[in-house]
C-alpha cells in the first residue's frame, strides 16, 4: 500500500491544536500565526480527505476521525523527540539501564552517580530500583546490582562490596535497651529473609526467640519502620550512615553478622557493550576503597 505524503508542518499543527484544543495556543506554541496554523490543517485536512476538527462557535473540537489519529501522532513526535534526546555534542548516546536494590541504591550509588556522569558524559543511563527480586532477562536489564551470595543460574556476578548487619532502633527504644537478651521482649522487624536474626542471635551466643513482629520486603522499609518506633531492625550499616549520623536510628550492639554481599550482575547471555563496561570499570572502582 502507498503510504500518503504528508506534510510534517500539518501533522505538527494538528497534535498542537488537538492538545490544546484551541488554534490560538497551538499556534502561539508553534510561533505562527493563527491563520497559518489554520491552513496548514486546512492543508492536512484535504490531503487525508477528511475533516479533523468540528469548528465550534468558541473553539473546536476533534472529530471521530481527528480522535483516532492524535495519540498516534503524539506517540510519533514523542518518540522521534526521545531518540533526538540521545544525541548530546553531535554524537548518540549509549542507553544503559541498570536495575538496583533500593538500599543499595539510595544508601550508596546515588551519591557517587554524579561521578559516573561526568566520567562519562556519552552514556545515557537509565537506573531502576528493586528489592532484590528482578527478572534481568524479562526487564531487559543491561545491569542489575543485587543482594546475596553471589550465586544466581544464568548470570555472571562480581562483588562490589560486603554489608555486615547490626540491631539498630530510635533513640527512645535504644534507651529501654541494656544488652543483647533484651531484644527477646521487643518487636524484632524482619525481612522476606527469614534466617537474618537466627544468623546474629548465634553471633550473640543466644537462644532464638520466638519470632514477633512484622515483615517486609525491603531494608528501606524496615528501617523507616524502625526510626517510627515499631521495633528492632537488622540493618547492613553501611547502607544507612545518614540515618545513623543524623540519629534517627541507633546501633545496639558492636556485634555483627554477615548475611551476604552486593554484587553486579549481568545475563551470560547478554554481550557486554562500550556502556556496560564503562559503568563495571567504574563502580569496581568505587568500592574496593571502602572496603574494610
Amino acid at each position: 500500500m502507498d503510504r500518503p505524503n504528508l506534510p510534517l508542518n500539518g501533522l505538527r499543527a494538528f497534535e498542537a491544536a488537538a492538545r490544546h484544543l484551541n488554534f490560538t495556543r497551538a499556534a502561539l506554541e508553534l510561533c505562527v500565526t493563527q491563520a497559518a496554523l489554520s491552513h496548514r490543517i486546512k492543508g492536512l485536512e484535504a490531503r487525508l480527505g477528511f475533516a479533523l476538527f468540528r469548528r465550534l462557535p468558541r473553539g473546536v473540537a476533534l472529530t471521530d476521525e481527528g480522535a483516532a489519529l492524535f495519540p498516534v501522532i503524539g506517540d510519533a513526535f514523542d518518540r522521534i523527540g526521545a531518540a533526538l534526546g540521545r544525541f548530546e555534542g553531535g554524537r548518540l548516546l549509549e542507553a544503559l539501564t541498570v536495575s538496583a536494590v533500593a538500599t543499595f541504591a539510595t544508601g550508596w550509588l546515588l551519591p557517587r552517580l554524579g561521578g559516573f556522569a561526568l566520567a562519562h558524559p556519552g552514556v545515557d543511563l537509565r537506573l531502576l530500583t528493586h528489592n532484590n527480586r528482578v527478572d534481568q532477562a524479562g526487564e531487559g536489564l543491561d545491569l542489575a546490582i543485587r543482594f546475596g551470595e553471589g550465586a544466581w543460574q544464568g548470570l555472571d556476578a562480581v562483588r562490589l562490596c560486603g554489608a555486615p548487619f547490626a540491631p539498630v532502633c530510635a533513640p527512645a527504644l535504644a534507651r529501654r535497651i541494656r544488652e543483647p537478651r533484651d531484644l527477646a521482649a521487643l518487636p524484632l522487624l524482619r525481612s522476606y529473609r527469614p534466617d537474618e536474626w537466627s544468623r546474629w542471635f548465634r553471633a550473640a551466643r543466644l537462644p532464638e526467640p520466638t519470632p514477633r513482629g512484622p515483615v517486609f520486603d525491603s531494608s528501606l522499609a524496615i528501617a523507616s519502620a524502625a526510626a517510627a518506633g515499631a521495633g528492632v531492625a537488622l540493618l547492613p550499616l553501611r547502607m544507612f550512615g545518614a540515618e545513623l549520623a543524623a540519629e534517627r536510628l541507633v546501633r545496639l550492639f558492636d556485634i555483627e553478622v554477615d548475611v551476604g554481599a552486593y554484587w553486579l550482575t549481568r545475563l551470560r547471555t547478554r554481550p557486554e557493550t562500550g556502556a556496560m563496561q564503562a559503568f563495571r570499570e567504574w563502580i569496581l572502582a568505587q568500592a574496593p576503597a571502602e572496603e574494610e
